[in-house]
């Protein structure tokens, strides 16, 4: 595990530690560390900001009523995604059945603009343009993983135990995204390949497994 990640889990399980004996300081940390990430990702699901706030402080509150058994939760983040997935499925009522088990391609999702970096901050607008319609024209699962995973953060296998995948599909989507994003990003309007240019440094460590 690499040390900052190891940094991220320490931090959660003291976190953890400390809302297992009341410390509203430490679950409003919790919160404030997952909230907009778990928001985005039940908005994914159930198209609704509203419904997803809703679901997300649900959730939440719930932790907070257990939180005595708070310590038991071997990974914090991978146990809130799960949950929230199970409730905006469920508010889903006649089609909570077939979402539990379909793989995720018929869902719409979006992809907010990337934090900018020193790095990115160099690309023109025509590249970035070009970057956010390669990532568009993702299908959904596709999109839904690289999100997860670009912007969330998320390891492989803890994608893979929110969406009941495997990590080699995982693996497999994230190869497409980026390869099409690459693509998308060298060539350019007459049709001439530009000098090739490397992927973004942050999606090159996220796109190695974990």
């Amino acid at each position: 595990m690499p040390a900052h990640d190891a940094h991220i889990a320490l931090q959660l399980k003291e976190l953890q530690a400390r809302i297992a004996l009341d410390d509203e300081n430490a679950f409003t940390q919790l919160y404030l560390h997952l909230g907009n990430k778990l928001i985005q990702f039940s908005f994914s699901l159930v198209r609704s900001r509203e419904i997803a706030e809703e679901l997300v402080e649900d959730v939440f509150v719930k932790l907070w009523a257990n939180r005595s058994q708070i310590t038991g939760i071997a990974n914090i983040t991978v146990y809130l995604y799960v949950a929230v997935k199970n409730r905006s499925l469920n508010v889903l009522s006649q089609r909570a059945t077939s979402l539990l088990t379909a793989p995720f391609d018929f869902l719409d999702t979006t992809v907010d603009g990337f934090a900018a970096s020193p790095y990115e901050l160099m690309i023109t607008a025509e590249m970035m343009s070009r970057m956010q319609e390669a990532i568009e024209a993702l299908p959904p699962r596709c999109k839904m993983i690289f999100r997860l995973v670009r912007e969330d953060g998320l390891k492989y296998k803890e994608i893979a135990e929110i969406l009941n995948i495997s990590v080699n599909t995982i693996d497999t989507q994230m190869a497409i995204a980026v390869k099409k994003i690459c693509q998308a990003l060298q060539i350019n309007k007459d049709g001439k390949d530009l000098s090739p240019l490397p992927p973004f440094p942050a999606m090159q460590k996220k796109v190695k497994k974990n």
